[in-house]
């Protein structure tokens, strides 16, 4: 989200109330203080989320690599997670279930990493073990 009091803080706090979009707070990979950005994201069934950056820079995504600990918040619910970067082909799936989901303002999305955000705690699934 952009700065403090700016317009787009404001629709990303409300369409993350709402559940549209998942709010991510990050820690600052220079700063070290808390960042938090609003962006699109599908739910799978074990309530892992998946997200993905339109920009290979983005600093959330970065602040991620550098640190997978982050708080994600939907709606009412917040928890704590942990992030694991996806690769092809799982990744480029994510960008075309969030393209079909938000249609073309996420079109630029694939340029960027993609990652599954899982409850802290939470190891991954068997189908999600390579074997």
């Amino acid at each position: 989200m952009a700065g403090p009091g700016s317009l787009t803080d404001e629709l990303g706090e409300q369409l993350a109330g709402w559940g549209k979009v998942v709010k991510i707070e990050t820690r600052g990979r220079v700063s070290g203080r808390p960042v938090t950005v609003a962006v699109g994201y599908l739910e799978e069934a074990d309530g892992s989320l998946l997200v993905a950056a339109g920009d290979p820079d983005a600093d959330w995504a970065r602040n991620l690599e550098a640190d997978p600990n982050a708080t994600a918040t939907v709606g009412d619910r917040r928890f704590d997670v942990v992030a694991e970067r996806l690769e092809p082909p799982v990744s480029g799936e994510v960008v075309v279930g969030l393209i079909l989901r938000y249609g073309t303002s996420a079109e630029r999305l694939g340029r960027g990493p993609a990652f599954r955000l899982r409850r802290a705690g939470e190891g991954p699934r068997e189908a999600d073990v390579p074997r």
